[in-house]
């Protein structure tokens, strides 16, 4: 039974990829902090039909944000204000101090975001190695583990089989609402998520069902496997 857990992400809507697990531990009374980096300003999906634009889009996807963790029972959300798809440029010992401030403050007892190298998207990431950057600062006696989740295709082939694999069918529906949440980023984009939204094949919900999560081995401070 967790205490208290961590999600660490660089977008809105990069919660999805654990918020069924996020959804349980909030119905079983486990508080749930999330940490979002940036606000996504730089996404190019502005809504089917559009209503949003390049200045509002910020504000746009910062109140779906709202709703989704709403949705998901996150009551504890803690906005970076970094810039959309400029991390990797960011000072990540800052970085990694800052969020090190957050983890003293609430003690997680377990801490989910990227793995570092294996999730595609630079942001995603950079996310993941200023989380460990943070954990590595702390005696490791006292270190939270690391739940990491890999997006790259070859992910399994080079870090074997995920170390944990959640199914959070019970809360489906609840998952898909707080993607939902996210219109800009669902209805009518490129990603067709939207469409396999609607058209529930097994190959999809199997997707949406489970949550898969690498244990990252946390290194010597100053080390990133």
């Amino acid at each position: 039974m967790e205490k208290h857990v961590l999600l660490v992400f660089p977008h809105p809507d990069d919660e999805i990829f654990a918020s069924g697990s996020a959804i349980q531990w909030r119905q079983r009374g486990i508080p749930v902090t999330y940490v979002c980096a940036t606000l996504g300003e730089m996404g190019r999906n502005m809504g089917v039909p559009a209503y949003a634009n390049r200045e509002t889009l910020p504000q746009v996807r910062k109140q779906e944000l709202l709703e989704a963790c709403r949705l998901i029972g996150i009551d504890d959300l803690r906005l970076l204000g970094l810039r959309d798809k400029t991390l990797e440029f960011e000072d990540l010992d800052e970085l990694a101090d800052r969020l090190l401030t957050i983890i003293q403050e609430i003690n997680p007892s377990l801490i989910i975001t990227f793995y570092p190298g294996y999730s595609g998207h630079p942001d995603h990431n950079t996310c993941g190695e200023i989380v460990i950057r943070a954990v590595q600062k702390i005696p490791e006696e006292k270190r939270p583990p690391v739940y990491c989740r890999a997006l790259v295709k070859n992910a399994e082939q080079v870090l074997g089989k995920p170390d944990i694999t959640w199914d959070v069918s019970e809360v489906l529906e609840q998952k898909i609402d707080a993607l939902k949440a996210h219109r800009t980023q669902v209805i009518g984009t490129k990603n067709g998520l939207g469409e396999r939204l609607s058209k529930r094949d097994t190959e999809s919900m199997n997707w949406f069902r489970f949550e898969h999560f690498w244990i990252y081995p946390i290194a010597k401070k100053g080390t990133i496997e």
